[in-house]
């Protein structure tokens, strides 16, 4: 069944051509409404019984909602094409950029993986008497309270609560499962006549806890802590603000979905091997602390984790990759927007990524502002931090004349500036932040930003991340054979010094992406500059420290293959004339050993020249075979016992 979109012009307030509008999109479009929401409600039910429908506004989505309810249909999907491209002040057609916002919405969206967390209301706070006792008896009837004193701190006369004094040394976890360690603990005992007292200190006291409101108005427990569900931390001095923490406390309880932000894929991460430690980009990068170590890769506490997507823009192998919603429909996202705007006409668009507090910037330019210029297409993700180079760089490739990054309150920007400077060594300084919180601001920067129209055939790879962002790249720089990139980069080659480098081998074994490699056959040490992420391990772990790293984009062919980094000649067996070893390393242990006491006379010193079957074999018939013993003792027999007696 062939989609129906149904639009407003909203009170001739904006102008939509459905006849040219349905045929760039390929929908039923029937003539705008006026006041779709109110006086033409009736054509609104029309369209919810009588075909898929998508609804054009998403400012009254609760009275399409509450119309479905009513009729006894499903909601039906709405779509903003007002504030984000008809109520703009540019006179450019709009054609373009509605035509690529519908079909972007058609786009299958991918199902949210959610983790069940369950708050019983058992509620801890921290904090002096004069606030935390107001705290609790404002909670008491809602939760299960606990307040935790300053140590030497009275205690008041009530049960109606649990009061208890300490010192606070940590708390980890988050909503549903904190876990508490305090020292100088001492509780209430609830017997005897006269003024409660309370037990003998004891340090090391544990307890759990589904809330923690902390009062305290010191340094927060957790790093990020604003990003910390289920933790609290208002001004103790401000009355509002501890109102408002108590409220939401209040409605902690109960059995929350948790998004699951991002995808492990252990076997991928190049994060240690051997006990040496390589990349640990997402570990710098996570503000909450939910990514670990756990040995050769790390893990992501997705309790902790608060889905800012730093980890997945720099992972450099896809061992972390967003998932909320996953990379390769942010990708798809990406190019259908760009192919749809240049298939409806319309040339050099500009991609405008942001967070949903963009898009609230978005409608507030909109509705009292210039809007956005006819050329940027808006992008809403959840969280901005998952926009990086790839995805930059992937636009430009797709024909967008230029990126802009809108970043909301709470942007990492130094994730964020790394991203960008990464992306624009790759794709040309066409990548650009975007930092204030004024809608007017944010129109006036776009409206006098030109970017220059690209100039190379749009590109559409899929793929990961990598090779996604290696064939954009190759698009935007036809000819160009490698493009230098900042420190710290994922792609690039190593230098290998000759002199130093003895073919031992260890960084073959040790490279998580299988970018060296070795020749059976041959003493030869191969690199393949494709798959090497940067990472450090080989020259970390490198006996000689003969590997340097060289951050660059190789857009050649030759990247994809093997190429020798270092050679030697093979040494041949002194007995059989097998080939092993390598000859100059052969040579010198020779040479360093041959005045050695211990290996003087005999063959000794021609054994180090001989292959491990030779070398056996002649161990084996030496005279100080170590393989030999002392001759076993003959069994005794009858006729020795017998010779023995008569001999007394």
């Amino acid at each position: 069944m062939v989609k129906s979109l149904i639009t407003c012009d909203c009170l001739g307030t904006q102008a939509i051509d459905a006849e040219a509008l349905a045929q760039a999109t390929g929908l039923t479009v029937p003539r705008p409404c006026q006041a779709l929401c109110t006086t033409q409600i009736d054509r609104a039910a029309s369209a919810l019984a009588g075909s898929d429908t998508i609804f054009c506004c998403t400012q009254e989505a609760r009275v399409f909602e509450a119309l479905a309810e009513e009729i006894g249909v499903d909601a039906p999907p709405v779509l903003d094409l007002r504030d984000r491209a008809g109520w703009s002040a540019d006179e450019a057609p709009k054609l373009p950029k509605m035509s690529a916002l519908v079909a972007e919405a058609l786009l299958p969206a991918a199902p949210e993986k959610t983790l069940d967390v369950i708050s019983e209301g058992v509620c801890l706070i921290v904090g002096p008497a004069d606030v935390a006792l107001d705290a609790a008896e404002a909670l008491k009837d809602h939760l299960a309270v606990t307040v935790l004193l300053p140590e030497g701190s009275e205690v008041p006369d009530t049960r109606a609560y649990d009061v208890i004094t300490g010192r606070l040394r940590r708390a980890k976890g988050a909503l549903g499962q904190f876990e508490i360690t305090i020292d100088a603990l001492r509780i209430v005992e609830p017997g005897g006549r006269g003024a409660l007292t309370l037990t003998e200190p004891r340090d090391g006291g544990k307890s759990q806890c589904d809330i923690l409101l902390d009062l305290r108005g010191d340094t927060p427990l957790f790093p990020a802590h604003e990003k910390r569900e289920g933790y609290l931390r208002p001004d103790p001095g401000h009355a509002p603000a501890v109102a408002a923490a108590v409220m939401a406390a209040s409605h902690m309880v109960g059995t929350f979905e948790k998004i699951l932000h991002v995808r492990m894929e252990p076997l991928l991460c190049a994060h240690s091997r051997a006990e040496q430690t390589g990349c640990t980009r997402c570990l710098d990068l996570c503000p909450t602390g939910a990514i670990t170590s756990a040995g050769e890769h790390v893990t992501v506490d997705p309790m902790i984790c608060a889905g800012c997507g730093a980890c997945s823009a720099a992972c450099p192998s896809g061992a972390i990759s967003y998932d909320a919603p996953p990379v390769d429909l942010t990708m798809r996202r990406i190019q259908t927007l760009a192919k749809a705007y240049l298939d409806a006409g319309g040339t050099a668009p500009r991609l405008l990524a942001h967070d949903p507090h963009g898009a609230e910037m978005i409608r507030l330019s909109a509705r009292h502002g210039r809007g956005l210029p006819a050329d940027v297409i808006p992008l809403e993700l959840p969280k901005l931090g998952a926009f990086g180079h790839a995805e930059a760089v992937a636009a430009l490739g797709a024909g967008c004349a230029s990126v802009h990054l809108l970043a909301g309150p709470g942007a990492d920007f130094d994730a964020l500036n790394a991203q960008i400077a990464l992306a624009n060594a790759i794709g040309g300084d066409r990548v650009h932040l975007i930092d204030t919180p004024d809608p007017d601001a944010m129109s006036d920067i776009l409206y006098d930003h030109a970017a220059p129209a690209p100039n190379h055939t749009p590109v559409r790879p899929m793929g990961t991340r990598r090779q996604i962002t290696r064939q954009a790249a190759r698009a935007l720089h036809p000819g160009t054979q490698t493009l230098p990139l900042p420190e710290g980069a994922p792609y690039g080659a190593v230098v290998v010094d000759q002199d130093a480098c003895t073919l031992c081998l260890s960084c073959v074994s040790l490279c998580p992406s299988g970018a060296f490699g070795d020749n059976p056959d041959r003493p030869e040490l191969r690199f393949q500059e494709d798959a090497c992420l940067q990472c450090g391990l080989c020259a970390n772990i490198c006996p000689e420290q003969a590997i340097t790293l060289e951050p660059r984009l190789d857009l050649t062919d030759q990247a994809l293959d093997q190429r020798v980094l270092k050679e030697e000649e093979p040494f041949a067996c002194v007995e059989c004339g097998a080939l092993f070893g390598v000859k100059s390393t052969i040579d010198r242990i020779t040479a360093k050993l041959e005045s050695h006491s211990m290996f003087q006379g005999g063959d000794k010193i021609r054994m180090i020249q001989m292959c491990d079957d030779c070398r056996v074999n002649a161990q084996f018939h030496s005279d100080n075979n170590p393989f030999t013993s002392n001759p076993r003792p003959r069994p005794r027999t009858t006729e020795d016992y017998l010779s023995k007696r008569k001999d007394h």
